[in-house]
């Protein structure tokens, strides 16, 4: 057994009102650069609905994740070494821009500048990547609240083989927000389909990552993640991701789209995971089996054998108080209320979803059942306008029987805090159904409903002897005096700007500690020369 730790992420869908200010800070945070416009780290979709880029959980189109061969060993479904070869200057996989949308803004000088007129001013709409007069076709956020679900949500690869139940009229018409961010996940893909070794995870936290000085813009790493969560700069040729705010983080902060969440959906904390068994589990042959396979990866913090292992590997006291606290651990192992999304591409996702109940509810209302019935409330589950099916195609693959159990659960304990909040006795038999006592439900009710801040984000600081090691992971977005660069972490080796050779176009070049001459991204406007950038001698 190696215990490592990750940090993880719960959403809780109920909560979830698609206000989009998770999308629009992390927009201001991390993706307001130049070659930046079209990409969204967090974004919301609606559920049923065609996503972002449009139809990205089609594998069979885009060959993300992996599958098993004939051996039954894991293999990327884009192909290995040799395709990766033959398709180095031409991938086939690459999802094109028109999947995702071209970005597009207003020319509000005609507004504004129009002179007196008796016919109305309008302000066209305008290509950012070209400035020419375009007609909007899609975006990010296209089919938001089922707008036109009869042509879009229609095309959710999840509805396959549901057409005769579901129906987008609107007396059938459902729907629920889907926050998505990169997975982090324990197996990436992204990470093996990179050529270059750009991608990688950090054994710390296990932020995944892009390494800009080595990579060199083969976009292997965006058709390999079965998510579509590596987007490609095509100002500074570069793949950029979701860096679950790593600078945060490191601080004991939540991420940006956490902070700002409105409907306080999301759960932070430490996983203990053995690495050693995380291959075995994304080998399983039955893809139903993998929701319970990487249930077994994850370990007992509170589990002395595991404690003493975690110590022998490195892990520091705080991490491990921290992990004992965790909220992801309760909501997903403890509790096990908490679904992976897609778990069938074997990429182990470290960003776990609480499936929504809200109609329940109202399903049991419109029927005159009383609430307090639990077997007429769980008989109701069954006839919600969100089928079962279609939750367990996003979460369990295929796997019906875990998501009634998880909404048994959510169910169980609405009904068991009304009856509290009533004066009345807790029902066992309800509580027997679901196999938790009435503390588990009332803890689950405090993680859910009431959590505050300290409890629904449990993040350990990152220890100042290992800041060295994580000052060279830092990413491009890095600047002169920051976190990570050489001036500020080595006093002793200082690493001024060279003055007079700061190129034209922006960013400014400077040596690092063994002399290397390096350039920085930062404020380069892609027009430019970036020397260095290339590779060595290369005078672009």
């Amino acid at each position: 057994m190696r215990v490592m730790a990750q940090v993880a992420m719960v959403m809780n869908l109920d909560k979830c009102i698609g206000c989009h200010t998770c999308s629009v800070t992390c927009k201001q945070t991390w993706t307001n650069r130049p070659g930046s416009e079209y990409v969204w780290f967090n974004n919301v979709e609606t559920k049923p609905g065609t996503g972002y880029p449009r139809r990205y959980e089609d594998q069979e189109k885009w060959k993300g994740g992996w599958a098993l061969n004939r051996r039954g060993r894991l293999t990327l479904r884009a192909g290995g070494r040799l395709r990766k070869l033959a398709t180095i200057f031409y991938n086939p996989d690459l999802p094109s821009l028109d999947d995702f949308y071209e970005p597009w803004t207003y020319d509000y000088r005609s507004l504004t500048t129009a002179p007196l007129s008796d016919s109305f001013t309008s302000a066209r709409p305008t290509s950012r990547l070209t400035g020419r007069d375009m007609r909007p076709a899609r975006g990010p956020n296209w089919d938001d609240d089922l707008a036109g679900a009869a042509e879009y949500a229609a095309a959710d690869p999840n509805l396959e083989g549901m057409s005769e139940r579901v129906r987008m009229d609107f007396e059938h018409a459902f729907m629920f927000y889907l926050p998505r961010i990169c997975e982090h996940c324990l197996n990436p893909s992204c990470v093996a389909s990179c050529p270059s070794g750009a991608m990688y995870k950090r054994e710390e936290d296990g932020i995944v990552l892009v390494d800009q000085d080595r990579c060199r813009g083969w976009r292997f790493c965006v058709s390999g993640c079965p998510y579509k969560k590596v987007y490609f700069n095509h100002r500074t040729g570069k793949a950029e991701k979701c860096t679950f705010c790593y600078p945060r983080v490191e601080a004991g902060q939540p991420t940006i789209c956490s902070e700002t969440c409105v409907g306080r959906l999301r759960h932070l904390g430490v996983m203990l995971y053995d690495a050693d068994a995380v291959l075995d589990a994304a080998s399983v042959r039955d893809d139903k089996d993998l929701y319970e396979a990487q249930l077994s990866v994850f370990l007992d913090p509170h589990d002395p054998d595991v404690a003493a292992a975690a110590e022998r590997d490195g892990i520091a006291h705080d991490w491990m108080r921290a992990a004992r606290r965790s909220p992801v651990y309760a909501l997903i192992k403890k509790h096990r209320v908490a679904l992976p999304l897609h778990p069938e591409y074997r990429t182990m996702p470290m960003v776990w979803y609480v499936p929504p109940l809200s109609p329940v509810t109202d399903a049991v209302h419109a029927t005159g059942y009383h609430d307090d019935d639990p077997d007429r409330v769980f008989a109701a589950i069954d006839a919600l306008r969100i089928p079962v099916e279609y939750l367990a195609n996003l979460f369990t693959a295929g796997e019906t029987t875990v998501v009634e159990g998880v909404l048994r659960k959510l169910t169980a304990m609405r009904a068991h805090m009304r009856a509290r909040q009533l004066g009345d006795p807790p029902d066992q038999d309800l509580l027997g159904q679901v196999g938790a006592s009435a503390q588990d439900i009332e803890d689950l009710y405090r993680l859910l409903a009431i959590a505050k801040y300290d409890d629904r984000y449990v993040i350990p600081r990152v220890h100042a002897e290992d800041s060295g090691a994580l000052m060279a992971q830092h990413c491009s977005l890095d600047h002169l005096g920051g976190a990570a660069d050489p001036a500020a972490r080595d006093a002793d080796r200082p690493a001024p700007p060279l003055p007079g050779l700061n190129p034209p176009g922006g960013g400014s070049r400077f040596r690092d500690g063994d002399g290397t001459v390096r350039f920085n991204l930062l404020g380069w406007n892609g027009s430019g020369p970036a020397p260095g950038l290339f590779g060595e001698g290369s005078g672009r």
